[in-house]
């Protein structure tokens, strides 16, 4: 196709070299026409004023369109020199026509600056768009490090610049005066960069400079003069600077004197870019990491590009040393494209410095200096090491020159060979610093995200973030809401009565504790008899059981206020019953069935005088008639009922530990009475739980 005009001719026309040109001729005339009465009848610009057709009104955009594998092999690397600007945008967006011109007229002014630009049409960039975190259209953005953020004003010019300038870091340029001028370029021996300042008249500084301290950041520092401030007159007169016009300088090692001067109304940016390109590097920088070696020294490619680097090793010191400088003054003098001059400091960087150091006694405290040829990426280099120490003496750069001239002859002279270690980074922050760094980091991010971001984004987190504090009140209000016994001791209601009326009991309650009333606002507690007994006992419905307090005639009324208070928050359960049994009438019943419990007392006989005075008041006893076996309460001892116990004569010392006995006649109180239901409640919730031990009987006892 090709070779033959007319066939070449015929497939750039028609697409096809084939014999049906013809038809394809036709076919395309036609669908020309239709085309062309589509667009004039239904969506002409000259009527509607919108740019409906997608071919004319992406071809603004059509250079700058993003596809994903672009986006994170070449744009997301590149956010890491300059700051990117992407709008979102999709076929009949009327929101999209609306900032189309706005939109032309920024790129045109940003991308001359410096600003990266992408479009991602979310029609046919649907993946790019979701993970660009763009749910609807139009939506502009910003990517700078690798991070979004959202534009979220009114989309003008100003607003837009001042986005892009929102996304640079606060302190890529400092401002310099008379005060602070000569700290400012003195910082080259500690940053080991050039320090570049720019003079202007405006008070703000411009957009442009801001995107070239970004673009290299990590090789110079930049700094700014206002000329219309007070206090910047030192400065311009000493540089001898035009203050009408605006003026570039770079400082290297010498701070009286910069290194080069640029001076331009209306400065470029590819002129800037090309002068800091120049001077991106000290006079003799120090090697402090493997990314700067491979810069400064990098490996031969071809015979024609051959790299030397003189490197000076010496020791670290405050001030510049007289070998240094002299070392420094012979790089000014012989700067070449082909030799680049750096220096080492060998404390720091002792392994590759003993590497090239044929006998380290010799140089012990002095300085060396040797020539090397990097090889390959893998450390391999050609060297050699000046045999004499480096003092800086018009004899040493006489031999320094003699060796750089005759290598350009005989490139044989570097006859050593030798696997250089990788430098370790010297200027690398410390562990705490970069986590300090990557907190902050995230924090903002997190900060932006809830209040800037979409909140499709966001939705993971806020779930939980609301399900957290959902489990944490909840565990509040039922912690708020359970009846510990502590509580209730530390505060106890003030009045305490009962009402015994036909076998139902009635506690009052105060204010605080009303909130927690169960079902019904008393207990009902029903007397434990003969005629009662088989249907709340031996007829028990499955899962059912009774709470039966033991009492006697003279501590029926305390026991049944103390009863009723104790086992009211229990009284919501609807398989729980409360009874109450007589010890005077059914004593019998109540030894037969404390037999079952291997830690009761010991059964009495006939010998034992205290038989019938044995106290079983305040016992409480679950009785679970379906499964046969019960669960027993003990009440323990108070101090009162211990004193109390003291002075009745008649006790006898080896009766069972919490047990009482004695008459009732030995001086005990309603207190103490009541005090012996006092952790009632607490076995009641281990009773519920199922934690009480368990005690079978074959059957139930009559109860006569």
């Amino acid at each position: 196709i090709l070779s033959n005009e007319e066939k070449r001719s015929n497939y750039d026309q028609y697409g096809d070299a084939g014999e049906n040109q013809g038809y394809q001729k036709q076919q395309q005339q036609r669908e020309y026409r239709f085309r062309h009465f589509h667009e004039n009848f239904y969506f002409d610009e000259s009527f509607f004023h919108f740019p409906f057709n997608s071919e004319r009104r992406d071809s603004i955009d059509e250079k700058y369109l993003l596809h994903f594998s672009h986006y994170v092999n070449e744009v997301v690397p590149d956010s890491f020199k300059k700051p990117y600007l992407i709008k979102i945008t999709s076929d009949w967006c009327f929101s999209c026509i609306h900032i189309e011109p706005v939109w032309k007229e920024v790129v045109q002014e940003l991308e001359e600056l410096g600003v990266g630009i992408g479009v991602v049409h979310a029609g046919y960039e649907r993946r790019l768009a979701h993970h660009l975190g763009a749910h609807s259209t139009p939506s502009i953005l910003g990517i700078i490090n690798g991070k979004i953020s959202f534009f979220h004003n009114a989309v003008v010019r100003e607003n837009l610049r001042q986005f892009v300038e929102s996304l640079l870091p606060g302190n890529l340029v400092e401002k310099v005066t008379n005060k602070n001028y000569i700290r400012f370029l003195s910082g080259w021996q500690q940053e080991n960069k050039p320090h570049v300042l720019l003079f202007d008249q405006t008070p703000i500084v411009p957009l442009l400079y801001k995107l070239t301290a970004f673009a290299y950041k990590d090789y110079l520092t930049f700094g700014y003069v206002y000329v219309g401030l007070r206090g910047t007159e030192e400065m311009t007169r000493r540089y001898n600077i035009n203050v009408y016009t605006p003026t570039l300088l770079i400082f290297k090692e010498h701070i009286n004197k910069p290194a080069d001067v640029i001076q331009a109304r209306g400065m470029k940016k590819q002129i800037i870019d090309d002068f800091i390109a120049q001077n991106k590097y000290l006079l003799a920088a120090r090697l402090t990491s493997q990314k700067l070696f491979h810069e400064l020294c990098p490996v031969k490619r071809s015979h024609r590009q051959r790299k030397y680097c003189v490197v000076l090793l010496t020791a670290e010191t405050a001030k510049l040393s007289k070998p240094f400088e002299a070392f420094l003054s012979f790089a000014l003098a012989n700067t070449q494209d082909t030799v680049r001059f750096v220096h080492v400091y060998s404390n720091r960087q002792q392994e590759f410095a003993d590497t090239l150091l044929p006998a380290r006694e010799a140089f012990q405290g002095k300085s060396a200096v040797s020539i090397l040829e990097r090889r390959n990426t893998a450390g391999r280099v050609v060297y050699k090491t000046l045999e004499d120490p480096w003092t800086g003496s018009e004899s040493d750069k006489f031999i320094l020159l003699g060796y750089l001239d005759q290598l350009r002859k005989d490139p044989a002279l570097l006859s050593s060979e030798a696997v250089l270690p990788d430098l370790t980074d010297e200027l690398a922050p410390v562990f705490l610093l970069r986590w300090f760094y990557s907190a902050s980091d995230y924090i903002s991010d997190c900060w932006d995200s809830i209040f800037h971001n979409n909140w499709r984004e966001m939705m993971p987190l806020l779930s939980l973030i609301f399900s957290a504090l959902f489990i944490l009140f909840g565990t509040v209000i039922v912690q708020a809401f359970s009846d510990s016994n502590d509580e209730r001791e530390s505060n106890p209601p003030d009045k305490e009565e009962a009402q015994e009326k036909t076998g139902k009991t009635e506690p009052s309650f105060t204010k605080e504790n009303s909130s927690k009333i169960p079902k019904k606002g008393f207990v009902e507690v029903t007397e434990l008899t003969d005629v009662t007994y088989t249907s709340n006992l031996v007829r028990l419905r499955p899962g059912h059981m009774n709470v039966v307090l033991i009492l006697s005639n003279s501590t029926k009324t305390s026991l049944l206020q103390k009863f009723a208070l104790e086992v009211y928050t229990f009284t919501g359960s609807s398989c729980l019953h409360f009874s109450f049994l007589s010890l005077d009438k059914h004593r019998e019943w109540l030894e037969y069935l404390l037999e079952f419990a291997q830690d009761a007392a010991p059964i009495p006989n006939q010998y034992d005088k205290h038989f019938m005075e044995r106290d079983y008041t305040g016992y409480v006893l679950a009785l679970n008639g379906h499964k046969k076996y019960f669960c027993l309460f003990k009440p323990q001892k108070t101090v009162e009922e211990e004193e109390a116990m003291g002075s009745c004569s008649d006790l006898d010392s080896s009766l069972h530990l919490g047990e009482s006995r004695g008459k009732p006649s030995c001086g005990l109180g309603s207190r103490p009475i009541k005090g012996k239901l006092s952790k009632l409640s607490l076995w009641m919730e281990r009773l519920l739980e199922g934690s009480l031990q368990r005690f079978y009987i074959p059957s139930w006892p009559e109860l006569d």
